[in-house]
């Protein structure tokens, strides 16, 4: 039996209700957390941005540069 394949995504977005809403969509297709969120100032547009990283382990996939990560 082989090692599950562990995708990685870094999301990112304005500090609203539709990274929130990215997030959840991640979480509710089997996305985990991984690590903290984090939040920087973009002086420049005025917004506060958001990243948030999660992680999902995928069986009989082997990883391909080319994968569309959210469509898993």
């Amino acid at each position: 039996m082989s090692k599950p394949l562990t995708l990685y995504r870094f999301i990112t977005g304005p500090d609203d209700a539709s990274f929130c809403h990215r997030v959840t969509e991640a979480l509710s297709k089997g996305w985990m957390l991984y690590g903290t969120p984090q939040l920087t100032f973009d002086a420049v547009k005025g917004l506060t941005i958001c990243g948030q990283a999660v992680i999902k382990d995928v069986e009989n996939t082997s990883y391909a540069p080319d994968m569309k990560l959210g469509q898993y």
